[in-house]
């Protein structure tokens, strides 16, 4: 990690001197109360907010809308990182694990058969319930299409105060682009490598002097360096906003995204060894093949009663579905011969899920004597309604094919039917009310104290399609609530320097039963975590460091014994015995030392281990380290475009990004002869050392037109994502990519 640190340091510190004859230069900014929207509204001129502001140096005031209570980030006591939309267009991203390359701590894994993008930090999955966009959650099965993103917003650590029922590594917030009373667009051309081309357009401004619109689609039809991979996707996103008077806007946002993808289970392994193939081998069938089509729908009201109280009501419609049918990940055949001879199984999941979302909430400033107060408190409600279909084959297997001699033009293509055996259909609603008061007691004192009452509730319903007639069963409801209370302190001796230290925690819901069979209570987890924020020479470089301890002292496992006081032999028969541990540190640097150059680095340490465990049959073992959890994470880039000159309009660029050693497939586990008591250990985690890639951009940038060319993996670095013990993804090898753009 030193080769990466070193030279971030030094070339911050030389860029030290200059940047103190530029930070004469930048104008000084008031502090701006920040205003809680997933727009960038603007407002009438009678306002009193300020309808554009224009940053004459290399501050970015915009609000974090993820805070939802429209606080500077130097006075929350947590870290913070916002991804503009100026990085993600210099670095070209066409994918969210693109953009996140700049966020510190963010790593990605496979998902099944590659349908998505998976994404952990400080040890935990984000991809579940940590996933927003627009502040609402959203259903990640689908990977989100960056044409469409304005900025991604990653609050790092506990978020359960303002979003109920999330994991504690942090929240990731996708803020899409809407309208404007400025008119202007693009219209822009990708292409690249493997057959890549994505045409895109983005269109925004006024219909008159209240209503603004903003419209931007694309189209992406690309091969892969996996052979028979491929993938189509359109996107289409429009938006309007409403200046319905001096003090209410509204926004109308929507988007659609349909994609046909090709399911791919990576490569295969054998024992704890991944497969030594090439990297383009594809060992799926011909035919398989995945639709995914995704919507939603919302509507933002912001009401300023006055300069200090403003109420916002945000309602959200989404709907998700994603079908998939082909060969699944590879099994080794029992007879095994000759060497590298495997079992292709079939495989075909479908799913559905409809969301619908309500949040109100109420901001507000007040003053008790010399202290000031800065209010903000809500409720939200959600309800999903999830749909999964059972697929079974008869054979089971596709055929037996030799990996090692595998050639897909000569391979079967008739595609077999599957028969629908079960539907479950799984209702959850979750409520919560929150309150929270950032209490000033001086300009360097500060007090950030809230608390949550979440409760959730969940059933679901079995068709058994196998009986005739169909028998449905229904489960009982699981009702779950808790408590997540938040509490922190932030000393600022200066108005650029924030010390913080603070106290979370927030649930997870536990499937399985008590040993009376009742449902088990949610774990809690407590989070502490310190850090201090720093910015120098107004705002042209800022600095981050946090350092952090999450715990799960309530961790499900299974149970020793049986109500009646017998050996229990159940795994779902469970108690909250057990605990695991995950600490850190985290560094974050930005800067832009002058005009048109940028500057983004991090690195991130985290040691997730289980701390404590029953030794029972079928638990982990106390010490392991959690698989998909490296130690050591990091990322450098810089983005360079000539401002003035005869070479004016040139651009450079790089990022770097750094993954440590981790492990592969699931944890190992305690297997206890229920015959003799014997203890073995079922070795199941796949080492994984780590890599770096590098990616370097140039363009160049004529009056409306300009063109950006990229190479990724510049090394031709090989490596992998994985996914439990299935779907062991190659990266992709060294590719070009180039985009060209025109805007009016």
């Amino acid at each position: 990690m030193k080769n990466i640190l070193l030279p971030t340091l030094t070339l911050l510190y030389c860029l030290n001197g200059f940047a103190q004859e530029t930070a004469s230069s930048v104008e000084k900014l008031d502090n701006i109360e920040g205003f809680y929207s997933d727009s960038d509204t603007i407002k009438s001129k009678k306002r009193e907010v300020l309808k554009e502001v224009v940053v004459t140096g290399n501050k970015q005031p915009k609000p974090v809308t993820a805070l939802r209570s429209g606080l500077k980030p130097m006075d929350v006591p947590q870290s913070v990182q916002v991804i503009n939309g100026e990085v993600i267009e210099q670095q070209q991203a066409i994918r969210l694990s693109e953009v996140l390359k700049n966020a510190n701590g963010v790593y990605v894994g496979s998902a099944r058969g590659g349908a998505q993008e998976s994404f952990y930090s400080r040890g935990y999955d984000m991809s579940a319930n940590n996933m927003f966009k627009n502040g609402f959650r959203y259903n990640a099965g689908s990977i989100p299409d960056v044409a469409g993103l304005d900025k991604v917003e990653f609050l790092k650590g506990g978020s359960a105060l303002l979003y109920g029922n999330v994991a504690p590594g942090g929240i990731l917030n996708l803020v899409t682009k809407t309208p404007s009373f400025k008119s202007g667009g693009e219209v822009t051309m990708q292409a690249g490598s493997y057959a890549y081309y994505k045409p895109s357009i983005d269109f925004y401004g006024p219909l008159n002097k209240h209503i603004a619109y903003r419209i931007n689609a694309s189209y992406e039809n690309s091969e892969s360096f996996r052979d028979v991979v491929k993938n189509e996707r359109l996107y289409v996103n429009p938006s309007l906003l409403f200046n319905v008077s001096d003090k209410t806007q509204i926004t109308l946002q929507g988007d659609y995204l349909s994609a046909d993808w090709t399911p791919d289970f990576g490569t295969g392994v054998i024992g704890k060894e991944i497969v030594d193939g090439p990297r383009n081998s594809y060992y799926g069938a011909l035919w398989s093949n995945g639709e995914t089509k995704s919507a939603s729908a919302s509507a933002l009201i912001n009401h300023d009663f006055n300069k200090n109280w403003k109420l916002n009501f945000n309602s959200s419609f989404q709907s998700y579905d994603r079908e998939s049918k082909g060969t699944e990940r590879m099994q080794i055949s029992p007879t095994a011969v000759p060497y590298g001879t495997w079992n292709r199984p079939l495989g075909q999941n479908k799913n559905l899920e409809q969301i619908l979302g309500d949040q109100i909430s109420l901001q507000g400033t007040f003053n008790t004597g010399s202290i000031k107060h800065q209010l903000f408190t809500g409720a939200d409600w959600e309800n999903s309604f999830a749909t999964a279909y059972t697929y079974v084959f008869t054979p089971a297997n596709y055929d037996t094919v030799n990996i090692f001699t595998f050639d897909p033009t000569t391979q079967r293509t008739d595609e077999p039917n599957a028969k629908n055996t079960r539907i479950v259909y799984t209702d959850t609603n979750r409520f919560g009310f929150y309150a929270q008061d950032l209490i000033s007691f001086t300009d360097k004192i500060k007090l950030l104290a809230g608390l949550r009452w979440s409760w959730q509730e969940s059933q679901t319903e079995t068709h058994d399609l196998t009986k005739s007639p169909k028998t449905i069963t229904e489960s009982a409801k699981k009702l779950d609530n808790a408590f997540s209370p938040k509490v922190g302190l932030v000393y600022q001796p200066t108005r650029d320097m924030s010390v913080f230290a603070s106290y979370s925690n927030s649930f997870t819901p536990n499937t399985g039963t008590t040993v009376d069979l009742q449902p088990i209570k949610p774990s809690i987890i407590d989070q502490y975590e310190l850090g201090i924020k720093k910015d120098f020479w107004k705002g042209i470089l800022s600095t981050n460091v946090t350092v952090y301890q999450i715990t799960n002292s309530n961790l499900a496992q299974t149970a020793e014994f049986k109500a009646d006081g017998s050996n229990n032999t159940d795994t779902n028969i469970k108690t909250l015995s057990g605990e695991t541990k995950s600490k850190g540190v985290e560094v974050d640097v930005t800067a832009r030392p002058i005009n048109g150059l940028s500057i983004i680095a991090g690195y991130s340490y985290n040691d997730m281990r289980y701390s404590k465990t029953s030794g029972l049959n079928g638990s982990f073992i106390e010490g392991d380290r959690l698989v998909r959890t490296p130690a050591n994470t990091a990322n450098l880039s810089f983005f360079y475009t000539l401002q003035s000159g005869a070479l004016k309009g040139i651009s450079l660029g790089a990022i770097g990004n750094y993954i440590g050693d981790r492990l592969g497939g699931w944890n190992d586990q305690i297997v206890v002869n229920p015959t003799t008591g014997a203890v073995t250990i079922n070795d199941r985690d796949i080492p994984m050392e780590g890599y770096t890639t590098i990616d370097v951009s140039a363009g160049y940038t004529w009056k409306k037109i300009s063109i950006l060319c990229k190479l990724s993996n510049i090394t031709n670095e090989l490596n992998y994502t994985a996914h439990e013990n299935y779907s062991i993804n190659p990266i992709a090898p060294r590719q070009v990519l180039t985009s060209l753009k025109y805007k009016f």
